[in-house]
């Protein structure tokens, strides 16, 4: 039996004839292997104490179930023993009965294939071997066994869009792959510059889609809202034909779910990935104005589909199938190009084959911060004697958030920003925060065996020696360092996320690991540091204007050149981190991870007031860097930044901003913008695209203007019979006119010019113009003379 290489595409623990069994499909260098384990039981702990009670109800059950004593404790000190079942149902249902006997339950909701992987700290490539059976197209092992090792595949990718009527009938099926690149349409055989698979019907559409599956079996499939509508469209029409979607390995069937909270869809194929290109973007922590695959290919690509308006589109579409389907294809053929570019330009599939090595997270996880940080830390509390707690739903403290200043609002000449490396990562590996260090670390009395634990914050307090998470930290920071080095910059990316998620994870209810004592010793020792921070860069002289998490701002009271600030920068981080390194050892006997970096000299920076106030905004600035063709405005948090702002804002702002920090007077640029927009000269740049965060029927008493414009939509579209596009949350693009707010889809009355001279110019103009004495309302409004 020779041990070989892979990567985990998907896994699967289910009962087969009385046991557990578990499949892990595979990608590797001699093409997809499944692993076939049995023997592994599903596995909970409870108290000791209740053995015997546990013992008498699987009796009572007529189940297959074992308890054995263990050598762990929970968290409170309680010890435990494990109780092992043959089948995952027996487990559910005996961890059910206990629980409703008020039995402490400990880790039953850790799935059999996970606890499989992790316990073996096997986190996305793996070694294997077992006694193999060739299959057609692929390798089964029964008897597998497996252990981690460093593995990168090489994945088949297939990019699938499909296109369909208004009432969701299939026309055809785009797969775009390296592999082969064709459209699967329903017609007669006409010519065409796109491969076109012509079949008979939506049925032989389908059977098609299975057999390219079969043939060309790509290991990875990509899309653009793919899971909640391909998926969500190929099921039901599968099952409106009686066909089974066998798209899994093995001639497997897709799963397709939808839940029951919060309406997400999900598609399981066994074999085969399923990345979302919407969510694999968030996921790597890409923003963008609209997450359409026209918006966002035009902003990577500089390209994007040919039909922009929706119901132009389904209109088009319509026609092109009934009159020319060779445009269809060539139409449902570039979306899916345009899915494979994005996915190769911002390197998605790399970033998520990363991700899965560092934490063991699947491929196509969304988020998962939460299980990233239960994969690495649960069997490292285990090898130390303790059981993972349950999630505590109710009765959770939340702990403060980061530190942010009340800023000292004016136009400044020469302002720096310092900026704490990885602040909470670096507070973790310097303060030894960690959940099993808080546990050890309580039981320590810190005012008899001083410098054994260290303080934390709302009475925790932390063991020097016994913990994980700081060593943790270390690794990846050391795994980043390099990456950075190497200029390999998806891997960066990725440690990057995961390395700031810790404290977000600690922070969380939602994680089993979470308590107030953990994430509070984490953001409050921050708030301490950047107040300190503060006092010492005070003590030179400088001004603090404003704090923000880990970020300082600091105004050099003058005109500086970027020579003179870059040294007066250096020179404030050394001192700065100096004094933490000698704080830390004289104060707590620890070693000071923290590092103050100098990140930006701003030549010009705009710190304004909360609007209508004399009081400094919060995460609102602006400022002039670099010099030449280097040189850029940086906005933040203002009307620039914010998708919610029409681009006519965001042009005027850009080019007023840029004078004032150019000391040029914008008077006559203020009047000719002004007199230009009540013209109507930028009428294509006043369309406000708003989020709608609810169902529309939700919005009861304040009715803002993107819900009017949304429902105003609906209603005409139900009377020309087109699909309500708005009910169930959405984006909407919409222009106020005279009447109000209307879809920008179907605008009838004339623009409220004032409106936005009102409500975008003079907010924007308002920001700055105190600052260099100009009045907006004076410069334009008429004037009322006295008679």
């Amino acid at each position: 039996m020779s041990i070989q290489q892979g990567f985990l595409l998907t896994r699967q623990a289910r009962d087969i004839s009385g046991q557990a069994q578990i499949d892990l499909w595979l990608s590797t260098d001699h093409g997809p292997v499944q692993l076939i384990i049995q023997g592994e039981q599903p596995v909970f702990f409870i108290s000791q104490k209740d053995s015997a009670q546990c013992q008498v109800l699987i009796q009572a059950m007529g189940i297959q179930a074992t308890t054995k004593t263990v050598s762990l404790t929970s968290f409170d000190g309680t010890e435990l023993a494990a109780c092992y079942c043959a089948t995952i149902r027996d487990s559910q249902q005996l961890s059910q009965q206990l629980k409703q006997r008020d039995v402490l339950v400990l880790e039953d909701d850790i799935r059999l294939a996970d606890r499989y992987l992790m316990e073996r700290f096997i986190q996305g490539s793996l070694e294997f071997t077992g006694t193999s059976q060739l299959k057609r197209g692929y390798t089964r092992l029964y008897k597998a066994k497996c252990r981690k090792c460093n593995y990168t595949p090489q994945l088949k990718v297939v990019s699938l869009d499909i296109e369909c009527s208004e009432k969701g009938v299939l026309y055809s099926v785009g797969l775009d792959s390296p592999m082969d690149s064709r459209v699967i349409m329903i017609g007669e055989r006409q010519e065409a510059e796109t491969n076109i698979e012509w079949v008979e019907n939506e049925q032989q559409l389908l059977l098609a889609m299975l057999r390219w599956f079969e043939q060309f079996d790509p290991d990875v499939i990509i899309g653009w809202n793919v899971i909640d509508f391909d998926f969500r469209v190929l099921h039901k029409r599968a099952d409106w034909h009686k066909i089974k979607l066998t798209l899994g390995r093995a001639s497997q069937n897709s799963f397709f779910r939808t839940s029951t909270n919060t309406q997400q869809a999900f598609v399981a194929i066994p074999g085969r990935v399923v990345m979302d290109g919407i969510d694999t973007l968030k996921t790597a922590t890409y923003h963008f104005r609209s997450w359409s695959l026209e918006s966002v290919s035009q902003e990577l690509l500089g390209e994007g589909k040919k039909i922009h308006n929706v119901h132009d589109r389904m209109d088009e579409i319509n026609q092109m199938f009934a009159e020319d389907k060779p445009s269809l294809a060539k139409y449902n053929l570039h979306d899916c190009v345009l899915v494979n570019k994005i996915f190769a330009q911002t390197h998605l599939l790399e970033f998520a084959i990363e991700r899965s090595k560092l934490t063991g997270v699947e491929l196509d996880r969304v988020g998962g911060s939460v299980a990233a940080f239960t994969n690495l830390y649960l069997p490292r509390i285990h090898r130390s004697g303790y059981a993972a707690p349950n999630l505590e739903s109710e009765n959770w403290l939340a702990s403060p958030g980061g530190y942010v200043m009340d800023s000292i609002p004016n136009l400044y000449d020469s302002v720096l920003v310092l900026d704490f490396k990885s602040l909470y990562p670096s507070i973790i590996r310097s303060f030894l925060i960690d959940p099993m260090g808080l546990v050890e670390g309580l039981k320590l009395d810190i005012g008899k065996q001083e410098h054994q634990a260290v303080p934390g914050f709302r009475g925790g307090q932390f063991h020097r020696s016994k913990h994980f998470l700081p060593a943790m930290i270390e690794q990846l920071w050391a795994a980043r360092d390099q990456a950075k080095h190497n200029h390999e910059k998806v891997f960066s990316q990725a440690i990057k996320i995961i390395m700031n998620s810790f404290y977000g994870v600690l922070g969380s209810s939602v994680c089993r690991f979470f308590d107030t004592r953990l994430a509070s010793s984490i953001t409050m020792r921050g708030h301490e540091i950047m107040k300190q921070t503060q006092k010492l860069i005070e003590d030179k002289g400088y001004q603090v204007i404003y704090g923000d998490t880990d970020s300082t701002f600091v105004s050099l009271n003058g005109k500086f050149s970027q020579p003179q600030a870059d040294e007066i920068g250096k020179k404030l981080v050394d001192d700065i981190n100096s004094w933490w390194t000698t704080h830390l050892k004289e104060e707590y006997n620890l070693t000071s991870i923290l590092e103050l970096e100098y990140e930006t000299h701003y030549r010009k920076f705009l710190m304004p007031t909360i609007r209508g106030q004399e009081t400094g905004s919060k995460k609102r600035y602006a400022g002039l860097i670099g010099e030449g063709k280097s040189e850029k405005i940086v906005f933040k948090g203002l009307e620039s930044a914010r998708t919610d702002w029409t681009p006519l804002s965001q042009r005027f702002q850009y080019q007023l901003y840029s004078m004032v920090f150019h000391e040029q007077d914008p008077t006559h640029y203020i009047i000719e913008f002004v007199e230009q927009t009540l013209a109507g000269e930028f009428d294509s740049e006043l369309v406000y695209q708003k989020r709608l965060r609810r169902k529309l029927h939700e919005y009861q008493k304040n009715i803002p203007p993107q819900v009017r414009a949304a429902r105003l939509a609906d209603d005409i579209n139900a009377q020309l019979g087109r699909p309500l596009q708005y009910q169930n949350k959405g984006r909407i693009e919409y222009v106020i006119t005279i009447n109000g707010p209307e879809p920008l889809e179907y605008l009838k009355s004339p623009i409220n010019y004032q409106h936005y001279i009102d409500k975008q110019l003079k907010p924007v103009a308002e920001a700055i113009l105190p600052f260099v004495g100009i009045n907006f309302r004076s410069l334009c409004e008429p004037q009322l003379g006295l008679f």
